[in-house]
């Protein structure tokens, strides 16, 4: 009995298979079939908007009537109303987390010493070579001090404030006067 019913069911599928074929909806490998219409040659394959269906979605308006315009427009409510005068585009909205961006130039940290150097003054932008004034700093001080206690108490101890190799250096603009940097000994 199950023999019988596998034959039955090898039977029933291949009947299934024949008709198939006979109904073109399937082909044996290998055979190709022509294309169904006058010719084989290919034809031209959809566009854009066919494909993509744009249209479908966002459909576009009517063409204008030919002749003379009026430049009344009809509104949405059949009332007529003027165009705009021209067309402009949104401004945009002021974003409140906007950050702003600043370039700012760094200048390279200048060395000072006790001899005028030339460089270009931060304040006028200008090249220039620096003025130097002398002022009494740390080393000038403890070398008065030193010479006091060395036994010069009756006004050579004061000579350090007359050299300028003991005093600190200020470097100046001469153009602005601004003070561009100090040089101190100590």
């Amino acid at each position: 009995m199950e023999k019988r019913e596998r034959e039955r069911g090898v039977t029933c599928i291949s009947d299934l298979v024949s008709s198939a074929f006979a109904l073109g909806k399937m082909s044996v490998p290998g055979s190709y079939q022509a294309a169904a219409g006058p010719s084989s040659v290919p034809t031209a394959p959809p566009s854009y908007e066919e494909t993509v269906a744009v249209n479908s979605y966002f459909p576009m308006p009517p063409a204008p009537a030919p002749g003379p315009t009026t430049g009344l427009v009809t509104g949405p409510d059949g009332k007529g109303m003027n165009p705009p005068a021209y067309y402009t585009q949104p401004v945009p909205v002021p974003n409140a987390n906007a950050i702003a961006v600043q370039t700012v130039y760094v200048q390279q940290p200048i060395s000072f010493f006790d001899r005028p150097i030339q460089m270009c003054c931060p304040s006028c932008n200008k090249m220039i070579v620096t003025q130097l004034s002398y002022n009494a700093g740390a080393l000038t001080w403890l070398s008065c001090g030193s010479l006091c206690l060395l036994g010069c108490i009756a006004g050579c101890c004061f000579i350090p404030f007359c050299v300028d190799a003991l005093q600190d250096v200020d470097h100046y603009c001469p153009n602005c006067k601004a003070l561009l940097g100090t040089y101190k000994r100590l």
